[in-house]
């Protein structure tokens, strides 16, 4: 198992140097993925989901507070400022944006790196009820689902699809393990309760509809996008 790592920075030896490390560090526990300008790390924020995020903030098109808090619209995963600019004020403006740690450069890699690992262990340990694809994030102790950060009412057979849909995305599930697991109490239901329940969830999530393919002859797919 790995886990999506961004890092953002625009000098590209410390880029460079940077994902080098968590990758031989990680020995494969990191998918790292880099971008060196603001625009491009917001193409990516908003069309896949990371575990975590390490920004720079002066960064050429969006800032790191900007890349920052559009994160934070549909995602809390952990977040490290990495920059250069240490006054307090900046310092309090990155927590203000909400970030969970602050970094100034210059800085050990060593030292960023197991301020991730801490981070990362956190959230996954706090964050075991969590489900999230893309937009999408379903809080299963509150039964709480939400889209891009904003709460979405669903119908409790609804919610028990998108679980099951969750908890196996990007895998194709037929209809028939879709009856077997979310119509488990009543199994004398046909393969078009499914379609029906999956166009009326679609319609529920609104701008994530089409994280939900159609595997023509197959199934229905959750994909990050």
């Amino acid at each position: 198992m790995s886990f999506r790592l961004l890092i953002v920075e625009d000098s590209p030896e410390l880029l460079e140097a940077a994902s080098d490390f968590f990758r031989e560090e990680g020995a494969g526990l990191w998918d790292v993925v880099t971008a060196s300008d603001g625009n491009d790390a917001l193409a990516k924020v908003n069309s896949g989901s990371f575990d975590l995020m390490i920004l720079d903030i002066m960064l050429p098109g969006a800032s790191g507070f900007d890349i920052c808090k559009a994160a934070r619209q549909i995602s809390d995963c952990p977040i490290i400022f990495l920059t250069a600019l240490g006054s307090e004020n900046n310092i309090l403006k990155g927590y203000e944006a909400g970030c969970d740690d602050y970094v100034v450069k210059p800085f050990s890699l060593r030292h960023l790196y197991a301020k991730s690992l801490a981070l990362l262990k956190r959230a996954k340990k706090s964050g075991g009820d969590i489900l999230r694809c893309g937009q999408i994030s379903l809080n299963k102790k509150t039964m709480l689902v939400t889209v891009k950060g904003r709460e979405t009412a669903i119908n409790a057979r609804e919610y028990f699809l998108l679980v099951y849909l969750l908890e196996n995305k990007g895998s194709v599930l037929t209809r028939q393990s879709i009856l077997e697991h979310v119509w488990s109490d009543d199994l004398d239901v046909s393969d078009r309760v499914v379609d029906n329940t999956i166009r009326r969830l679609r319609e529920s999530l609104g701008s994530a509809s089409s994280q939900i393919k159609t595997v023509i002859g197959r199934g229905y797919r959750l994909t990050e996008e």
